[in-house]
């Protein structure tokens, strides 16, 4: 992934400053600072899901600011692993359909059931789940399509030990097996296991 010159504002608040970052493959950057500093707005940016107002993004050899809409959407659908906060699963369907909702190998999905140590609960639907658990699920679905880069935003932030545990796990062996990871994080136990933590402070990049 190479960003150059990136900046977004929001009603002439800059949210991204003229931010350049590089990322190697197989590497695991954290990405910290206070509320409003434009870590979130980094992610989306580079998933295609914002616009940037000017600079380019570079990830997996492609220009995502060059793509149109529909280019960016099946992008991300091939090459970006998406996980948030609040897990967003599909309320009515069990752990195993919501990982393979938008496609996927249904050996695959058993896999990461596996891994993150969901087995006991495949027949659960969303509300029979903790946050943990609903979480997990997310990062499944973030990897089912194996994603060269997977952008994570406070993936831990309201999780007990154990799930963090396992959600850190989940992220470090897909880094083992070559992907890549940009986490906004607060959690320092994220942070142990990055390979860089970068700080963004009023939407610049602190050295």
């Amino acid at each position: 992934m190479k960003l150059v010159g990136l900046s977004k504002s929001y009603d002439r608040v800059m949210a991204l400053d003229d931010v350049s970052l590089q990322m190697g493959v197989g590497e695991f950057i954290a990405l910290r600072g206070p509320s409003g500093a434009g870590k979130s707005t980094l992610l989306y940016v580079v998933a295609g899901l914002l616009d940037p107002d000017a600079g380019s993004i570079e990830v997996a050899g492609r220009d995502v600011s060059k793509m149109s809409g529909f280019e960016k959407t099946r992008f991300r659908k091939e090459v970006i692993g998406l996980v948030f906060q609040d897990a967003r699963l599909i309320p009515y369907l069990d752990i195993r359909e919501n990982i393979v909702v938008a496609g996927g190998d249904q050996n695959r999905a058993d896999q990461l059931i596996v891994s993150l140590g969901l087995e006991g609960r495949i027949s659960h639907i969303p509300g029979e789940l903790s946050a943990g658990e609903q979480q997990r699920v997310g990062l499944a679905r973030a990897l089912i399509h194996c994603p060269e880069l997977v952008l994570a935003d406070e993936p831990t932030g309201n999780l007990d030990d154990v799930s963090t545990e396992a959600v850190v796990f989940g992220l470090r062996n897909y880094v083992k097996d070559g992907g890549s990871v940009l986490v906004v994080t607060h959690d320092p136990r994220v942070l142990a296991e990055a390979d860089r933590v970068i700080s963004l402070e009023k939407g610049k990049i602190s050295l």
